[in-house]
């Protein structure tokens, strides 16, 4: 089994095909196919089922697409190890939540003193970036806190306060049981809080609208379709503009705590090392 063998299957089970793959890897079809027939040779076993639109993995497939993507992270991190310690570079994956207040002032310093490092920014709810961070298709990810979790270790970022945004000035339970609620989709911190205290108090919403982006869901609000649960500072443009208004959370649901993950056991690079120590100085600088 050669390391690039890994590489080619790693590249059709995630495409589910052997023409992508071929074509993002720059090989013909012919050699790709060859490529994954030998592998499943030396495994003896299949590792994908066959069908006309495309090729998915069968149980052995998950299982060695796990042991794939770890040995490709590691030697992946082998390659970085050796870089310039004092000028970082490379690709510097890193996962938000939408609403991370203090994210653009560190993403703007970091930029701005490693500018060889090139940031991929991949928005999405908390269960879903820290599973990708487990996963290790994420160096790691600002997510609502806390996380407990044997592979994880987390920096905290930010505390903030929960409130319910509504478009007009008054806002009783009630409104939660005659007007929608518009929501970021299942595995968000925020709306973890919020069902947790309806749970408590026996409430149940009209309706649950869901939405993927902060800006959809804020205008949705402002324009009197429902109601939100969000960290007050990103909205304080609004409020201060009299476009929204914030209504407080009973404790302790309304305070809520941003952390930084990654993973405790891969190798700490010095393009995530640096971006760290930018959170840690950027935090401490937001106290003073």
């Amino acid at each position: 089994m050669e390391f690039n063998d890994l590489k080619i299957f790693q590249s059709v089970a995630t495409h589910g095909s052997v023409s992508k793959a071929a074509l993002e890897m720059n090989y013909v079809q012919s050699n790709v196919t060859a490529r994954i027939k030998l592998l499943e040779k030396e495994l003896q076993t299949p590792l994908f089922y066959r069908h006309k639109r495309g090729m998915i993995l069968n149980t052995e497939g998950k299982r060695l697409l796990e042991h794939a993507r770890e040995i490709l992270s590691r030697m992946d991190e082998m390659k970085l190890a050796f870089q310039d310690k004092m000028n970082p570079s490379g690709v510097l994956k890193i996962g938000i939540v939408e609403t991370v207040v203090a994210l653009p002032d560190i993403l703007s310093s970091y930029h701005s003193k490693y500018p060889n490092v090139e940031l991929s920014l991949n928005a999405g709810v908390t269960d879903l970036l820290l599973q990708k961070v487990i996963d290790m298709k994420l160096d790691g990810a600002f997510v609502t806190g806390p996380i407990r979790h044997p592979l994880l270790e987390q920096v905290e970022v930010i505390q903030e306060k929960l409130v319910l945004v509504t478009k007009g000035d008054t806002f009783s339970m009630e409104d939660i049981t005659t007007r929608p609620l518009l929501l970021y989709n299942k595995g968000c911190g925020y709306r973890g809080r919020l069902e947790s205290w309806m749970k408590v108090e026996g409430i149940v919403p009209k309706q649950i609208m869901e939405f993927g982006t902060f800006g959809t869901i804020i205008g949705s609000v402002a324009a009197g379709i429902g109601i939100t649960i969000i960290p007050e500072s990103s909205v304080m443009d609004l409020v201060a503009s009299g476009t929204v208004f914030c209504h407080d959370l009973p404790e302790p649901y309304r305070e809520v705590t941003t952390i930084f993950i990654r993973r405790k056991d891969s190798y700490v690079t010095s393009t995530l090392q640096c971006f760290i120590d930018e959170i840690v100085a950027r935090t401490s600088l937001a106290q003073v």
